[in-house]
């Protein structure tokens, strides 16, 4: 397993790294640490002096870093370059055929405005790697599982694969979550018809299924997470009735609980 974490050196990405080490403990995977280097600067020659500078500077945090962390055992490398962060990052993330990449975030009022407008959107929308999303107020002993939101479309089979597994090499429980914003005999059979394919699919997997009712998809999702605080929330990035919503700029959506739940994005 490869493992993407971008570092800028600050506390929230340093928590980020803390919990892809964690990850990289139970499944014995590679970190390659990156670094970007944004340019702003107008006259090439003060430019050109300062990114000296500036990659002499990353490239000393690099090793650093990776000396801190040597008696955890993983793998370590680094790679710094220049451009804009979030296309860097999944543009590297898919030449090394990274596996994830773990980034921090930081807000104070939930997940929408933890992501929105920031680097990590934008390396989620350019990258087609999963990306893990490491809140600063996350609290890594509190993990204990994986739960996979579906919208039952055709897509998701694949990421219930991916999910499954993961959940696994992590040593983490799993479950699965529906919103259902109808009620009525069709979306009672969609639920019903996926604990079935799991348990045909999966016969040793344990199966729990929760399903909450609510007028919009987003109400669902926030009723989930103020119950549920100990797990990692994985979610497509074609879900469009849950994703849109979660990053809506719309002043009605608020998601103002979870600054301290991982969201995993898969794409």
């Amino acid at each position: 397993m490869k493992i993407i974490l971008p570092l800028d050196f600050s506390k929230n990405s340093k928590k980020a790294l803390e919990f892809a080490i964690s990850l990289a403990n139970k499944k014995h995977a590679s970190i390659t640490l990156v670094h970007v280097i944004e340019l702003i600067y107008d006259f090439a020659s003060q430019a050109a002096i300062i990114l000296d500078n500036m990659h002499k500077d990353a490239e000393a945090m690099m090793v650093k870093t990776i000396e801190e962390h040597q008696s955890t055992g993983i793998q370590f490398n680094y790679v710094i370059k220049e451009g804009t962060a979030s296309i860097t990052i999944a543009r590297i993330a898919k030449e090394l055929n990274a596996t994830l990449i773990v980034m921090g975030t930081q807000g104070a009022s939930g997940i929408k405005k933890a992501l929105v407008g920031s680097t990590t959107v934008n390396t989620i929308k350019e990258s087609t790697v999963p990306v893990l999303v490491v809140p600063a107020e996350s609290q890594l002993a509190k993990i204990k599982k994986v739960t996979l939101a579906l919208e039952f479309a055709n897509h998701e089979e694949e990421f219930i694969d991916w999910v499954v597994m993961m959940s696994e090499k992590w040593s983490l429980g799993l479950e699965f979550l529906h919103v259902q914003t109808g009620s009525g005999f069709k979306e009672n059979l969609s639920v019903m018809g996926l604990e079935s394919y799991l348990l045909k699919k999966y016969p040793k997997l344990p199966v729990r299924i929760h399903t909450y009712y609510a007028p919009t998809a987003t109400e669902g999702l926030d009723q989930f997470l103020e119950e549920h605080e100990n797990g990692i929330l994985v979610m497509c990035h074609q879900h469009k009735n849950l994703w849109d919503m979660v990053l809506a700029k719309s002043q009605s959506i608020k998601m103002a609980y979870h600054t301290h739940v991982p969201l995993l994005i898969m794409n």
